[in-house]
């Protein structure tokens, strides 16, 4: 069965700029790709909201997110608290002609859902898949993860059911009576990037930057 659209229901509809709105899913997946990090909403057992950032990675058709044990706010959502993850690339600075046509080029996702929790198996498997995609090739070099670091650490994952995408790129949309203004307008691209790695003050043994390290990039 084909899972749904983003933008499908009535609260992921792009109502506000409707035209930036992205109904793909292969275009979702490549956002949740792109980024390194999530903020996941979530209230209190009092119902005060809270936004939490948080690592994580698309495996599939969901996104995996992990946290303490010790966290209330974690264990809120691992007892089926709703919640809501976003995620925004920003790409650059669209540098308009008035401050109101100024704006962004960004992508963005929205996930709603409730998180499943889990464990065994299911749950190393993800923290490895959390590892690859945060630090790509770091895994297979890594010791086993500890049964104290495993009993110390939730595992969720969100299913990408109720999703939304909206992405804006482009030059500024003046209006016509500021185009003959002498103000300089145009895009002023963001980007991330890696810098050059810095040994541990404690490295005990002469070792180069792996390869998989040096070959980052953002």
């Amino acid at each position: 069965m084909a899972l749904p659209s983003p933008g499908s229901t009535d609260r992921t509809r792009v109502r506000r700029l409707g035209e930036k709105a992205v109904t793909d899913r292969d275009v979702l997946h490549r956002v949740l790709d792109a980024a390194l990090v999530a903020h996941v909403a979530v209230s209190d057992d009092q119902g005060r909201p809270y936004v939490l950032p948080v690592a994580y990675a698309r495996d599939g058709d969901r996104v995996l997110i992990h946290g303490s044990t010790g966290s209330r706010l974690f264990r809120s959502l691992a007892a089926g608290a709703p919640t809501c993850l976003t995620v925004t690339l920003l790409d650059g600075l669209v540098v308009a002609r008035s401050a109101f046509e100024s704006s962004m080029n960004y992508r963005s996702a929205m996930v709603f859902g409730v998180c499943e929790v889990l464990d065994g198996d299911a749950k190393t498997t993800a923290l490895d898949t959390l590892t690859d995609h945060l630090l790509p090739g770091r895994r297979a070099e890594l010791r086993a993860h500890k049964a104290k670091e495993l009993a110390a650490t939730l595992v969720l994952a969100l299913p990408l059911d109720e999703t939304s995408v909206k992405i804006s790129a482009g030059h500024p949309d003046d209006d016509a009576d500021d185009l003959d203004t002498p103000i300089w307008a145009g895009t002023v691209p963001l980007g991330e990037t890696f810098y050059d790695p810095i040994p541990a003050p404690d490295l005990r043994f002469e070792l180069p930057v792996p390869e998989y390290v040096r070959t980052w990039r953002r």
